[in-house]
């Protein structure tokens, strides 16, 4: 398969955000929470949440969801075998996830400005 400027951007982008998705967002906690342990601390009145995998095999799976490298590499992985063997379906899901990527990116800078 030959890979244009076009499909390997729009791969970036979506790895980019279905890893986001996958390790920190919360609508992917459900997925997370059987392979990590999860508890808050507050101090000073700032509460803070850590994440720690669990023993066994979960614990080796909770690595992997804790991990943004890790993940991103699997994700990634499967991303570009589903451009090779499903081509017409991943197609959209590439450009649906590159374009949640880019408004991902998009908000984080403005937030940013916002606060300065």
């Amino acid at each position: 398969m030959e890979l244009s400027w076009l499909t390997f951007l729009l791969l970036c982008l979506a790895s980019f955000r279905l890893t986001r998705l996958l390790v920190f967002d919360q609508i992917t906690g459900w997925l997370r929470r059987p392979f990590l342990d999860e508890w808050e601390e507050t101090v000073d009145g700032k509460t803070d949440t850590y994440v720690q995998p669990r023993n066994g095999w979960r614990g080796w799976v909770g690595e992997l969801l804790t991990c943004y490298w890790c993940t991103g590499i699997w994700v990634s992985i499967g991303l570009y075998g589903g451009m090779v063997w499903l081509p017409n379906v991943m197609r959209h899901v590439l450009v649906i996830l590159a374009i949640a990527g880019i408004a991902a990116i998009i908000e984080t800078i403005v937030q940013t400005w916002l606060k300065e």
